[in-house]
Formats: structure tokens, sequence, C-alpha cells
């Protein structure tokens, strides 16, 4: 097969819709690039956009104080009252967190009315962060500086002539906004601003843009600028988010600074910006020896054949790149950091108790430390809420992170009976796990990370108080998201994610501090075991008497096969047994995205191949990608969403290499339809790089560890011991398909 996966897509045509335009980002900044030769948007986002609170004072933004209330319900759950949670609340009603929304396009209109289309590309380059639109000579090609943190947009043509204006009418702007526009010529061009200020709040964010441009005439023309005749016109474009009046003149001079350069500016920018956003895309790489005119197609003709190969090779990629590109200052939303509307689903927020979870799956074996920092940034910057949480809602020292976020507050405020999101203790756990991977991946403890696990350890030291009749402790209240027990109210006791969380939490917090280690190795010793229920799966809840609800999208109950290494087939047959048994019982619920690849995810871990390739067949099959090749949370391309696009990449490296500090299984959960392949430069937990080719005659893994280690090496013709040796690389002969 000649020729290899395409790093990037294209389009035809311009894009119709925002969900449709080619995404670039650096982690801050983002844009929607839409590729219209005769209006040329580019929607502009920033992670930190969020509305300002909307109620007075925010003191629904805090997190109810109910310490003084938790023995009584504790008592009441303890005593066979099952519903007793349900008051478990301060009264408040239902708080979603803060909207996150876009800034504004920046618009370059060349011609009034409708031009004819034959010959337009777009296209996106996931190797440099590039979108290019193409059209009768002209040229516009957009990118996000990881280097220099500004929007770069440089248009290249014949006789140029275009307005150039920064228009915040997007969908479902609040008509209430408070707009100024701001134009000046300068000696290169002219410096556009756009103040936009919330109403009824003293938060504002400015967009300013400096236009280089060069030939032909530039002049005012209010609320933006006029340009004739030019060869050739350079944007850069920042968003400020401030209170007060922001300094359009001091920003203009900062970016018109980074036109000083000898050599041409655009260049110069994307060379500055290709060592940072190119070196991190390139680490990874899979090839599904697709077929090379399949590959050639467009993405909206590939979306069409979704058992495609190099469908599932270029959402590979377009995962990876969407990830990287998304993640920065924070890790990305729901959204990733991406809208084109002001009313985004869910409030474009951050949610803890899956998606979040989900989408930075991949970071530590898809060589993505980037990601992991963004999350980690995420997390320092909430840590102070989060003690806030556990000793409002709890009474407890150390740390409670909430279900959702709006990326600022880390205060636990929503919540309501049907969702008593405010119970859920087990979300630090999952959102640091991540950071552990990362440590155990490259060898070397974050004090960050060591500092929050000591944190969440003070939680449980304080809360892990009551027992059983059995004597064992009991987590109660307990949540289970987003679910209930058949025959019980949302609040319940002992739910198996908070079992699993609790214990992985203290282990690994006595593996970071060995000081406490006995202590904390003694408390988790003494929390309960799951439970098998009556149909012979794990149950959701491991206090007797409670029945589980099958048909349900999340499958919190099996935090312990996945993302844990709590449950396997390798250390736990019995019980992994059982959650295979929970799996199979699991109905989809309302068909999401995230709940087909969560499910994907743990049967991965369950060495089930078949159940792994049909719940990406669900997704692949049930039309959830824009033609951007960003994905939706439900069938038929429905409500804009980033789970499935950045998720899948970390579904097709589980089931196809997983690895502990200790083991590597390759070609755990192989799928038929991709019998041969190439997965090259992910990383392991036992500090190796891995290369592997698989083919129906064998194949070969090849391992450059950084440290020597001892691990148990797990293949299709079973197990035995592997010794590695720091710089020494291995090979590891595969054994041929079974057929």
């Amino acid at each position: 097969m000649t020729g290899g996966p395409v790093h990037g897509t294209w389009e035809p045509r311009p894009a119709a819709r925002w969900e449709d335009a080619f995404l670039c980002g650096n982690g801050r900044h983002g844009a929607l690039v839409l590729g219209d030769p005769d209006d040329d948007r580019t929607v502009v986002t920033h992670h930190t956009l969020v509305r300002p609170n909307d109620d007075a004072g925010g003191r629904h933004r805090l997190p109810p104080l109910l310490a003084d209330q938790l023995t009584d319900v504790q008592d009441r759950l303890l005593s066979g009252d099952l519903t007793a949670a349900e008051d478990f609340t301060d009264g408040r009603p239902l708080q979603w967190v803060r909207p996150f929304h876009p800034a504004f396009q920046v618009r370059l209109r060349h011609h009034e009315g409708a031009a004819d289309l034959t010959g337009h590309r777009r296209e996106v380059d996931f190797a440099t962060g590039e979108a290019t639109a193409r059209h009768d000579g002209r040229t516009s090609r957009v990118f996000v500086s990881r280097a220099d943190d500004v929007i770069v947009q440089h248009v290249t043509g014949r006789d140029l002539t275009l307005r150039l204006s920064l228009d915040h009418r997007l969908p479902n702007a609040p008509a209430t906004l408070r707009v100024g526009h701001g134009a000046v010529l300068t000696p290169e061009g002219a410096l556009l601003s756009l103040r936009v200020r919330h109403p009824g709040s003293d938060q504002a964010y400015t967009g300013v843009t400096v236009a280089a441009v060069t030939g032909g005439r530039t002049e005012l023309a209010p609320p933006g600028a006029r340009i004739t005749g030019a060869r050739s016109v350079l944007l850069l474009t920042r968003v400020l988010r401030h209170t007060g009046e922001a300094d359009v003149v001091a920003e203009g001079r900062v970016l018109r600074d980074l036109l000083t350069t000898d050599e041409p500016a655009y260049d110069m920018l994307l060379g500055r910006h290709l060592a940072l956003h190119r070196t991190a895309y390139e680490r990874v790489t899979l090839d599904l020896d697709a077929d090379p005119a399949e590959r050639a197609l467009p993405g909206s003709a590939l979306l069409a054949r979704p058992r495609s190969t190099a469908l599932l090779e270029r959402l590979f990629a377009a995962g990876r790149y969407h990830l990287l590109s998304s993640s920065g200052t924070l890790p990305p939303r729901l959204t990733g950091l991406w809208t084109g509307d002001w009313d985004t689903a869910w409030s474009g927020a951050f949610t803890l108790d899956a998606n979040l979870n989900l989408q930075t799956a991949s970071a530590a074996a898809a060589a993505l430390p980037e990601v992991t920092e963004a999350l980690a940034a995420l997390i320092q910057g909430q840590l102070p809420h989060w003690r806030d949480n556990a000793r409002a809602v709890f009474g407890a020292r150390g740390v409670v992170a909430p279900a959702h976020t709006d990326g600022a507050s880390g205060h636990s405020y929503h919540f309501s009976r049907e969702y008593p999101l405010h119970l859920w203790t087990a979300g630090a756990d999952w959102l640091l796990k991540p950071l552990v991977d990362h440590d155990e991946t490259y060898g070397a403890r974050d004090p960050r990370t060591a500092a929050a696990l000591a944190e969440v350890a003070d939680f449980y030291e304080d809360f892990l108080t009551r027992t059983g009749p059995d004597g064992r402790l009991v987590v109660v209240p307990s949540y289970s998201p987003e679910n209930r027990p058949a025959n019980g109210g949302w609040g319940a006791l002992n739910a198996a994610m908070d079992l699993s969380a609790a214990r992985h939490a203290l282990h690994t917090a006595a593996a970071y501090h060995p000081d406490r280690a006995d202590r904390l190795r003694a408390l988790a010793d003494r929390l309960p075991p799951h439970r098998v229920n009556a149909d012979g799966a794990l149950a959701e809840w491991a206090w007797p008497g409670l029945e589980d609800t099958y048909d349900h999208r999340h499958l919190s109950h099996l935090y312990g096969v996945w993302p844990l290494d709590e449950i396997s087939p390798y250390d736990t047959p019995e019980l992994a047994e059982a959650a295979r048994r929970a799996l199979q019982l699991r109905g989809p619920e309302n068909g999401s995205a995230h709940g087909h690849l969560h499910h994907a995810l743990i049967a991965a871990r369950l060495r089930d191949g078949r159940r792994v390739a049909d719940a990406l067949g669900r997704v692949l099959d049930g039309d959830f990608f824009h033609d951007s090749l960003m994905s939706a949370h439900y069938p038929r391309r429905n409500v804009y969403n980033a789970d499935a696009a950045h998720t899948l990449p970390a579904l097709l490296i589980e089931a196809l290499a997983q690895s502990t500090p200790d083991r590597l299984v390759l070609l755990p959960a192989p799928l038929p339809a991709l019998p041969s392949g190439r997965l090259t430069g992910i990383r392991t937990r036992f500090g190796a790089a891995l290369d592997l080719t698989w083919t129906p005659d064998g194949g070969t893994a090849v391992l450059r560890p950084d440290r020597t280690a001892r691990i148990a090496l797990w293949t299709p013709a079973g197990a035995q011991q592997l010794d590695l040796v720091a710089g020494e690389e291995r090979v590891v002969p595969l054994p041929p398909a079974t057929r």
C-alpha cells in the first residue's frame, strides 16, 4: 500500500453552517473558519468567555451549607429510609453554570451577492493547524498561534477589494449587549476594535484586530475599514476579557510589534507556531492501510461511508488535532473550544462526571502532555473552591470536585432533587487519574498532583466514619452519576463508583505520601467489596437491597474497570465477568455518543472486541460527525459536542494496546474490520514508547523504554515476563490472528 493516512480534511464548498466550519485553536483562542469566498467569516472564541452571574449577588453560586444536617441524613439512610437524601438541599432552584459564548466574527466581504463556487476548495491541515480556502486566484489561510497567542489570517490574491469588520451579531446574541466599535488608520493599514459589555455587569471583553495591508489603499468605513486594490492582507486578532476598560492602543502596539521582522510576517509567525503544534501533533500516528482512493475523498464523502477505514484514520487524526487545539489555558469544554452560537447546550460547560473525563482519556497514551497540563491547570485553579465544597456540604477537610463548572468557579452549585450532584464524592479521583497516569508514563511525580491527592485523602479520612451491620465503612450519602436505584432515591449508599474512587484515591495518595501510607491503606481496606446482584452483574450499588436501573447512558458503576485497573480479566477474573454481565445488561438510553464510547472503552478493558466494534459502529452509523469532523451529542448531528471527536482516539488505542505500570496488553480487543495497521508513538505507563504493527499473519511491537522495568506482557498467544532496559529497543513478535 502506498502513501499513508491523510492528516487533514477538505471540502469542495464553504461551510453553510458554523458547525461545519474548520477549526483552529491554541487552547486559549479558537477560530471557526467557514471559507466563504465572498463573505469570509472567522468566528472567534476564547476559553474564558462565559456570561456573568445572573442571580443577585451570586447567592446560588456557592455550595449549600448542609454539613450540620449530614449526620441526620446518614442516620435515616442507614435505617432504611431510601429517600432521605432527597431533602438534603437548601431548597434552591436548579442553577446552571455560566454559559460559554463566542466573541465575534472577523468578516471580509469581497463582493455583494453569491459567487460562482467552481474550483472552490477549503481544507484544514492537522499537522500545521492551518485552515485554508482557495477560490478564483484568492487564498485565505488561518491559524491560531500556540507561540504568540494570536489568531492569524493571511489573504492573498489579485486586486483585493474588501470590507473588513468585527461583527458580534452571531446566533442568539443577547439584544441587550452594549457594543462599541473602533477603527483607526495605521502605517500598516488599520486597527479595529470591538468592545462588548454584558448588561448589569462590569464584565466585558474586547476584540482587537491589526490589519497589515500590502498595496492598494486603506480607508475607514465604519464600523470597520475598506481595502481597495491590495495584494495581501494580514490580520492579527486577540480577545481580552476584562472589567473596566481595555487599552486598545496598547494591545494594538503589541500586535503590531509581531510584524516587525525581516522575513514575511506570516511565515515567521507560522514557523514559531509549528515548533509547538506540529511537534505535539506528529508524536502519534494511526495507519489502517486504507484505500488511497478513499483517503483522497473530502470529509463529507467519507462520512457517507461510515465503515470506511479511511474515515476511521481521519477521525483518529482529527480527534487528536481537535483535542490538542482545544487544550491550553483549560482542557476542552463540552464544545471543545468552539461555538458559533450564544445558546450553547448545557452551557458549553465542563461536565466532570463523564464527559471531560472521556475527552481527556487519551492524554497519556496518545502522547499529549499538553492536554494533561491543561487539565492540571483547571484543577489547580479550582482547589480553593473544592475545599469550600468539602466543608459546606460534608463538614470535612480536603476537597470535593463539582460535577459541572464554567471553568472559573469550582463551587458545587449545579444540583437538584433529580440530580443531587452535590452528593457526588468521586469526582476528584477521576479528574486526578490522568495526572497520575502522566506521572507513571514519564517517571516523575508532579508535586501539584501529590498535594491534590493528599487533600483528597484528607476528605476521605473525615468523611468515611459511618459503618454498616457488617462493620465495614459505608459511603453515605452516595451518588452514581446520573442514575438512581430502581427502588430508591437519587442519593443512596455505597455506589460502586464511590467505593472504587475512595479505594483508588486512598491507595494512590499512600503511594505519593509514604508517611501516611499505613493509615490510608488501612482506611481503604475497611471499605466493602463490590456486590454481584441476582443477575450475575456487578451491582451499581453495593448496599444490599438496592436494585439496578439498567437503561442508562452513564456507566459509573464500572469505573473500577475503566479508567481504573481495579477490575480486570488478569487480576480479578470473577469480578471482570460480573462487570461484563453488567455491561451486557446496560441499555443505551438516549443514544448519546459519550454513552456508546464509554461502553466501548469498558468493553476493550474486558477484552470484548465484538462489543467494542458494536458500540463504535453505533457512533459511525449514527451520523454523529459534522463535515468539520467535530462531533454531535446525539445521532443525526444533533447538538454540537466534542465528546465523540475527542474520545474516539482513546478507544482505538485501548482496543490495540493497554498498559499499567507493570503490564502491557497487545491487541486486547482487535476489531475484525481492521485486520492490519500501524500505531506509532504511543506511550505506556511503565515508561516506554510503543510502535505496534499487526496483520492477519502476525506483527511486531517495538518498545523503546526510558527506564528499566519488568512487566507482564499479554498477547493473543498468552502471557510472559518481559525485562526492559532503559535505552535498549526491544522487538516483540506477535502471532498470526486467530481464524
